[in-house]
């Protein structure tokens, strides 16, 4: 017990006198995610909670355009910024003087020429049924075009989306002229509400459902989602720290040194192991904690905890045993500490980039998702998402497994084998 002990105590004073690994393995992990769960999480709400701000100038002449602008307002989706008096061609500069991002032109000729659309449409489908109507034909006017505007910077499938809704509005505006205009020609008066109430109520209803293998009910959020992917993150920068370390003792003798010591080399490097783990824990438990008590206070949503507590233990520790691993090998195949802190640091961010880290896999192309497979950062973050947003089971977690197994075992033999050629074990 004493040797294990004095090469426990040996690991920690080597960790603690090490003021920039200790500032890269718990500081930048709080900040990562404190900023990018700030940043995403306004990208979120700006999508799917928040209005968007919708600049609207009417010219209608008639009553269908206010009809529009109050089903836009009703529909909750949008804050419209209403401005009649701005002409059509100050809008551009009108809508980037006012900060919005899109704007929306309704032309004086807007009911005019919806009317004269529905007249003939009901028009055609009374002399299709051999029913007689007023001979006298109305004043036509062509099919209205409305103006959509939007700045520049504006995602292109937003827009689209944005004019979709738009649509839908104008659908209902239009399907509720032509039946007005049929029922009036009928001479059925003012009977055609039934009819519109009747179309509206039975439109066909779209149930959402979070896609979980249990009965949870949390729900994918900004929180959800980087928490677990930046301090996976920063569980793999320990390479700088624990890589350096071991070019250190390599360089310095140390090594040579310790195995004249009455105890075996394996336990030293047991010994690092250990420590470190213990550090990758302590950095999960110390984000997490900011995810549960700290993000909530600020506004952001709060971090909920899996239910299958035992399965969320062993991803962490599985990936804890990935990321110091390979901060063994690095440091066992660095011929200087600028080689582990450099080629550690940068691996690290390429795989974090094609694991999901940086950017989801699922926006990546197809070659590049098929090498994500490849990254350890993915299979960890994988193992959390498993288990955070889909409620996952242990047959489900046998691939993250099974992945980070061979990484772990491919490491520690890379490991040893190096150190065996180098006679150092």
């Amino acid at each position: 017990m004493f040797k294990i002990f004095s090469s426990l105590r040996k690991e920690y004073l080597l960790l603690i006198n090490d003021k920039v690994g200790l500032a890269l393995m718990f500081l930048m992990p709080l900040l990562l995610v404190f900023i990018i769960t700030i940043i995403q999480d306004s990208a979120y709400k700006m999508v799917n909670e928040n209005q968007i701000p919708l600049l609207v100038v009417n010219h209608d002449a008639g009553k269908e355009g206010d009809k529009l602008v109050a089903l836009l307002t009703k529909s909750g989706l949008f804050k419209i910024d209403s401005q009649d008096a701005v002409p059509e061609k100050s809008l551009k500069s009108e809508l980037l003087s006012r900060g919005k991002l899109i704007g929306l032109y309704i032309p004086q000729t807007f009911s005019a020429g919806l009317e004269s659309n529905a007249n003939d449409v009901s028009n055609i489908l009374i002399d299709d049924l051999g029913l007689e109507r007023d001979s006298i034909s109305a004043k036509k006017v062509s099919m209205p075009t409305l103006s959509f505007y939007n700045d520049p910077v504006l995602q292109e499938n937003y827009s689209y989306s944005v004019m979709g809704i738009i649509h839908s509005y104008m659908s209902v505006i239009e399907n509720s002229l032509m039946i007005d205009r049929m029922y009036t020609t009928m001479d059925l008066g003012g009977q055609s509400q039934k009819l519109k109430d009747k179309m509206i109520s039975n439109r066909v209803k779209i149930n959402q459902i979070v896609a979980s293998n249990n009965n949870s009910t949390a729900i994918p959020n900004s929180t959800q989602h980087n928490v677990p992917a930046w301090t996976i993150f920063a569980m793999f920068f320990m390479v700088v720290s624990l890589g350096s370390n071991i070019v250190k003792e390599r360089v310095n003798g140390s090594f040579l040194r310790l195995k004249t010591m009455p105890t075996t080399f394996m336990l030293v490097m047991f010994s690092k192991m250990a420590v470190y783990v213990i550090v990758a824990v302590f950095q999960v438990a110390l984000t997490f904690s900011m995810g549960i008590w700290i993000l909530p206070e600020l506004g952001l949503p709060k971090l909920t905890i899996p239910s299958n507590l035992l399965a969320f233990g062993c991803v962490i520790l599985i990936s804890s045993m990935a990321a110091v691993s390979y901060a063994l090998m690095i440091g066992a195949y660095a011929r200087t500490e600028q080689q582990a802190n450099g080629f550690g640091a940068i691996s690290i961010i390429i795989f974090g980039a094609i694991g999901g880290i940086l950017v989801p896999t699922f926006v990546m192309p197809g070659f590049m998702q098929f090498a994500s497979n490849f990254s350890p950062l993915h299979w960890c973050l994988e193992g959390f998402y498993i288990l955070f947003l889909k409620g996952g089971s242990w047959q489900e977690l046998k691939n993250v497994f099974a992945f980070l197994g061979m990484f772990i075992l491919i490491c520690q033999l890379g490991t040893y084998f190096k150190l065996r050629m180098e006679r150092i074990i």
